[in-house]
């Protein structure tokens, strides 16, 4: 290393989260929907006139039904994917056993896609086939776009959202456990979860808080002000 140059040492806080496993996406989406769902169901049921007793017992339903069907939901849509990129792999390995030299060649053009010169290119590519067991990974990142060392967990996705999904299907439920069966109380408690979550999940992209939280705010209040709209018109009836 030469005087001029010098190390720039990373702060801990400055490293990339990790976004592409499938809990994030799972428990993020399952904490919203159970939220909006049953924030929306409660509302629906109070609208229609049903005694706390019900409410509760309709709400809590819908927390079962609903986690379990996310958690079904995403164990199968994550295991389907899993299984089309293992095949996928399994394929981009045969097609490395049966041509080395063309796969070697594709993966040089890759490289001087990049930036590279056809001759630093090609030599990478020479040393990569020379290593079997990372030049199938290699080619796997390359050429499938995705990392045969990280595929998402299915368990992980489906245990994540049904744990978040449940978190957020009490928030409505909270003030009919403490004996607050108006829609006022119901709405107060969720608004400030629908706001909290929308903040949260804006931390996690490049949008301000408060936008995130306003935003996932007003969906949810109109998703709620609907169903209890429609409540209110089948239990008039």
């Amino acid at each position: 290393m030469s005087k001029d140059q010098t190390v720039v040492r990373i702060p801990p806080d400055d490293h990339h989260r990790d976004v592409t496993g499938g809990a994030l996406r799972a428990g993020v989406f399952g904490a919203m929907d159970g939220l909006v769902s049953n924030f929306s169901l409660v509302a629906g049921v109070i609208g229609a006139g049903l005694s706390s007793r019900n409410v509760i017992l309709t709400g809590l339903a819908g927390l079962a039904a609903g986690a379990f069907s996310m958690a079904a939901g995403e164990y199968t849509s994550v295991a389907s994917q899993t299984e089309a990129t293992e095949a996928e792999i399994a394929k981009e390995k045969i097609e490395l056993a049966r041509n080395p030299v063309g796969e070697a060649a594709e993966l040089a053009q890759i490289y001087e896609g990049y930036g590279m010169s056809p001759e630093t290119a090609a030599e990478a590519a020479r040393q990569i086939t020379e290593h079997p067991e990372h030049n199938w990974r290699v080619h796997a990142r390359e050429e499938l776009g995705v990392d045969p060392d990280d595929l998402p967990s299915p368990w992980v996705a489906a245990g994540s959202s049904f744990l978040f999904f449940t978190l957020g299907a009490l928030i409505p439920l909270l003030p009919l456990f403490l004996g607050q069966g108006s829609v006022w109380a119901v709405s107060l408690v969720s608004a400030v979860g629908l706001f909290a979550s929308g903040a949260v999940v804006a931390r996690l992209t490049t949008r301000p808080w408060w936008y995130g939280g306003a935003r996932q705010l007003i969906l949810g209040l109109v998703a709620a002000a609907a169903t209890y709209g429609l409540g209110s018109l089948v239990g008039g009836i």
